[in-house]
């Protein structure tokens, strides 16, 4: 009987992306971080029944930008995305993790 060999997801970024600390494996990091926040952006604002344009008026940005970051196709600073979810009315943190493993939240 032959037995498979499985790969760990790391494993397979690491072979197909990238490794760690590579430009391409910190900009396929970062795309997924930015499709991760959109999905829950577009999630929390479904479930507060307002439209792109409606959350877009909020916090004094166009439908198309709020469009972007749903998709995950914007890089939003900080201070767009902290306003858009403080209009949800949802808690945002950021954490930071040091090489030497200690850790500082931000937000």
């Amino acid at each position: 009987m032959e037995t498979k060999k499985y790969k760990t997801l790391g494993d397979l970024e690491d072979k197909y992306i990238g490794k760690q600390g590579t430009p391409e494996r910190e900009q396929y990091e970062f795309e997924l971080s930015m499709e991760i926040l959109g999905e829950k952006l577009k999630k929390i604002r479904k479930e507060k029944n307002l439209t792109q344009a409606q959350l877009g008026k909020l916090i004094g940005v166009q439908k198309a930008q709020i469009s972007k970051l749903e998709s995950g196709a914007s890089s939003a600073t900080i201070s767009t995305i902290t306003k858009v979810f403080k209009a949800l009315k949802a808690k945002v943190t950021l954490q930071i993790e040091i090489e030497d493993g200690s850790e500082l939240a931000v937000l």
